[in-house]
């Protein structure tokens, strides 16, 4: 078959890539993705394409998605599952097969070509076919699947099957990029090529995106070998040739030893996570290349023309409109009319403890306070997706919602996928980032939002200190001790953050409108100079694809 690369490729770029994820947010219409892990690789195929770089995306294609947020009766939050269909995918007439706990399965491959959305090609796998049984077709029927051995049987169609598709279509590959550790199995389909962990190590990179605990997967070792995870390679083998004999195997640790190099995802988790491996013996280096975000997708062009060509009014004009767009999406889902000259704050973002969605609402009185003043009036937002079997965070959700009952200026939404997140990052006028303080590794969703003039409201965490120069183009929160106790650091990076609203941010937006815009200016050139994802990409080819060591 032809090269899957069907656009002139740049000399810079030459070097062929397949770049393996779990998830692509790359259009609302192909939902296979549930958060920042996908947002990011969706910009860097959309930049990959821009740049006229030779990428080729492998990824599974998810029968149902991630989930669709539905609503029950009071309100609350319901998982939904509902089939998708995509008709813009390109059919090859290509299967292979994986073996999975000692069983065949035949693995359909897909093709998402550039020209549908504008991105390098993705090759995407499925195995809800009819030549294998239910529990076969099930492996890519949802992402993230709860179930162990689910979510095992996922990454080895993702490694072992991406390897094999790239194969079947004649795709020639000088470097194999796992985007996190699900893809780990293509490494020991492709110690069938290169017969050592040395050769094999010249043709991986690995990007680590998490220190967080569940985001560096540990399976018991016994039981990956037992579900094919090593592809057919003895348990011992494989211990002796990455000398890794622990219990519970590691995917990180795994890529780490099986890589020429990783990166982390911002300079902050950069340090953090060569704190965090450096036990590991005959690891990669780990660098940092910060993430970052496709401007051609998120930004609204007339609000960045307005900006640049410093058409002052036509900007605020331009940003009324998109605020008013927003707050019909809030009408229609909560039945509650939001003002476009009233500061509206969002909290956006996955639903996890770490994050503190509710932080805003840690002293009930004073968050009481600050929406019924009517001197600095406010409007809140939030949206995002709990994981669906996070009982604490579709808790926290839910709390949310039964709390914006009693306010008329505080909205929860559902459906937080592509189209959302892009009229929230928009609309918005602040974009508030609460995490604990070395636990976000990046959190890209602040440089969309700063993009469009939605400024960034920070803890000192992930991306935000390569970028902020408070109370300019962003404004900083005081961020507590991360050894303080957690109850601490809740305390005092709430009572900081009320104190930097109340004190600087409010009186700023009401009172100084000129120095407002000029801050939005700034915020608007620093992110898109820095931040955005053809940036990123360009570093990948020059200090992972074709790093020598």
């Amino acid at each position: 078959m032809n090269d899957l690369v069907q656009y002139k490729i740049d000399t810079l770029y030459t070097t062929k890539v397949a770049y393996f994820s779990m998830e692509f947010a790359i259009d609302q219409s192909l939902k296979i993705y549930s958060g920042g892990l996908g947002f990011l690789s969706g910009s860097h195929m959309r930049s990959a394409y821009d740049l006229e770089q030779h990428i080729t995306g492998v990824g599974l294609l998810w029968s149902f998605g991630y989930y669709d947020q539905g609503r029950n009766e009071d309100r609350s939050l319901r998982v939904e599952h509902t089939r998708k269909f995509h008709s813009f995918l390109e059919d090859p007439d290509v299967t292979v097969t994986v073996s999975v706990n000692g069983k065949p399965v035949h693995v359909k491959v897909m093709i998402l070509p550039s020209e549908v959305f504008g991105s390098a090609p993705v090759i995407l796998l499925s195995t809800d076919i009819p030549e294998n049984d239910f529990l076969a077709r099930t492996i890519t029927h949802k992402l993230y699947d709860g179930n162990e051995e689910t979510r095992v049987a996922q990454e080895i169609v993702l490694g072992i099957g991406g390897v094999k598709a790239l194969q079947a279509l004649g795709q020639q590959v000088d470097i194999y990029h796992m985007n996190e550790g699900h893809a780990l199995p293509l490494v020991f389909e492709l110690l069938n090529t290169y017969d050592t962990i040395e050769k094999l190590r010249e043709h991986v990179v690995f990007t680590t995106h998490t220190p967080e605990k569940a985001g560096n997967e540990e399976h018991n070792a016994h039981f990956l070998a037992q579900m094919g995870f090593f592809n057919g390679h003895s348990l011992k083998d494989i211990q002796d040739k990455l000398h890794y004999y622990d219990e519970n195997f590691s995917l990180t640790v795994g890529a780490l030893k099986t890589s020429k190099r990783a990166n982390a995802v911002s300079k902050i988790h950069e340090t953090v996570s060569n704190k965090m491996w450096e036990h590991v013996e005959d690891r990669c280096e780990i660098i940092g290349i910060t993430n970052a975000q496709s401007r051609r997708f998120w930004t609204d062009k007339q609000l960045v023309g307005a900006i640049e060509e410093h058409e002052d009014y036509q900007a605020v004009a331009r940003k009324k409109h998109l605020k008013k767009i927003l707050f019909e999406e809030v009408a229609d889902q909560t039945g509650k009319v939001f003002s476009p000259d009233v500061l509206t704050i969002v909290w956006a973002r996955r639903f996890a403890e770490y994050k503190r969605p509710g932080l805003l609402k840690y002293d009930l009185d004073r968050f009481d306070k600050l929406l019924k003043d009517t001197n600095y009036p406010v409007q809140v937002i939030w949206a995002g997706k709990p994981y669906p079997g996070d009982v604490g965070a579709i808790n926290i959700f839910n709390e949310l919602i039964a709390l914006s009952h009693s306010y008329k200026n505080m909205a929860v939404l559902i459906g937080y996928e592509i189209k959302l997140s892009k009229i929230l990052k928009q609309g918005s006028d602040i974009w508030l980032n609460t995490p604990r303080v070395t636990r976000e590794a990046s959190g890209t969703s602040g440089m969309t939002a700063s993009m469009n003039g939605s400024i960034h409201f920070s803890i000192n965490d992930g991306w935000h200190p390569e970028f902020a120069k408070d109370n300019v183009n962003a404004f900083s929160i005081d961020t507590a001790d991360a050894s303080l106790p957690i109850f601490e650091q809740d305390q005092q990076d709430h009572a900081a953050m009320m104190d930097k609203l109340e004190n600087v941010i409010l009186p700023l937006y009401y009172d100084d409108v000129k120095n407002w815009i000029k801050t939005m200016k700034y915020a608007i050139n620093d992110v898109m100079r820095q931040f955005d994802s053809s940036r990123m990409a360009h570093q990948y080819y020059k200090w992972m694809y074709n790093y020598e060591k």
